[in-house]
């Protein structure tokens, strides 16, 4: 791979905060990715969902149910309903939008939901100019396909379900030259992967070599237990995605490998 990402234009290992750290306050706030910026995390994790009326917001699931005191499909309800909803009771939903122009120096990695959020976060990207600073990602291969034309210009995006699952075949099984040199051509600069699924170890340190030889980064998602870190960081991996943004930052800076988001030049 010969393109280079400004996304990943940083010290390696890269430190995720996962929805602005989910383990340690109300997910995808404007209070949670505060928290994690003043850590000193240069990446910060979040999700695009949109509204019936096409308003894009940061938020995980489908509905509001589970974390807010309201109910209901946020691609079906307009943005008046949804902006009366708060997380945990206190908290209001995110602009998606907001959150880039509100920290201008950190970098998202955004994992589009539904089909209807493409094209409001293709405008989000333009009217921000954060085309550098995003990495799209999504667990539909049709959907991120998508999402890359929208946007219109190359960003940094990661593997698909269908990209991770060749690319652990490649590294389990000899034979697979021709589906490496496509991932390759393919100029996805990293694949995010979890520890395992259903049953099946992914991350591994053939993966890592594998992507790593594709010229790849391997970031793994979302591992909150700080021996689990380490054991990731002996692998050799990329990236960590984690919920314990207090507990991760301990891990990399005992290691010496902990690099915080510059402060903006006063």
């Amino acid at each position: 791979m010969q393109r280079r990402f400004p996304f990943l234009d940083h010290p390696a290992p890269l430190a995720f905060a996962h929805r602005g750290g989910a383990g340690e306050g109300r997910e995808n706030t404007v209070a949670a990715f505060a928290r994690a910026v003043d850590l000193g995390y240069t990446y910060l994790e979040t999700d695009a969902h949109a509204t019936s009326d096409g308003v894009l917001v940061a938020f995980h699931d489908h509905t509001l149910d589970r974390v807010t005191d309201r109910t209901g499909r946020i691609a079906e309800l307009p943005y008046r309903m949804v902006r009366q909803a708060r997380v945990g009771g206190v908290d209001e939903i995110p602009l998606l939008e907001d959150l880039l122009g509100s920290w201008p120096r950190a970098r998202f990695n955004i994992d589009v939901k539904e089909a209807g959020a493409i094209g409001p976060l293709a405008e989000a990207i333009r009217r921000t100019a954060a085309h550098d600073r995003v990495c799209l990602t999504s667990f539909s291969d049709e959907r991120l396909s998508r999402a890359r034309a929208a946007v219109g210009r190359q960003v940094c995006s990661a593997l698909g379900p269908r990209g991770v699952a060749a690319l652990r075949a490649a590294a389990a099984t000899s034979g697979y030259g021709r589906l490496l040199t496509r991932l390759a051509r393919a100029e996805v600069p990293c694949a995010q992967v979890p520890v395992g699924f259903r049953g099946l170890r992914v991350t591994t340190r053939a993966l890592v070599r594998t992507a790593h030889a594709l010229g790849m980064q391997v970031h793994v998602w979302t591992i909150n237990e700080p021996a689990r870190m380490e054991q990731l960081l002996d692998l050799g991996v990329d990236g960590i995605m984690s919920d314990n943004i207090t507990g991760l930052r301990q891990v990399l800076r005992a290691r010496g490998m902990w690099h915080p988001l510059t402060p903006a030049p006063s």
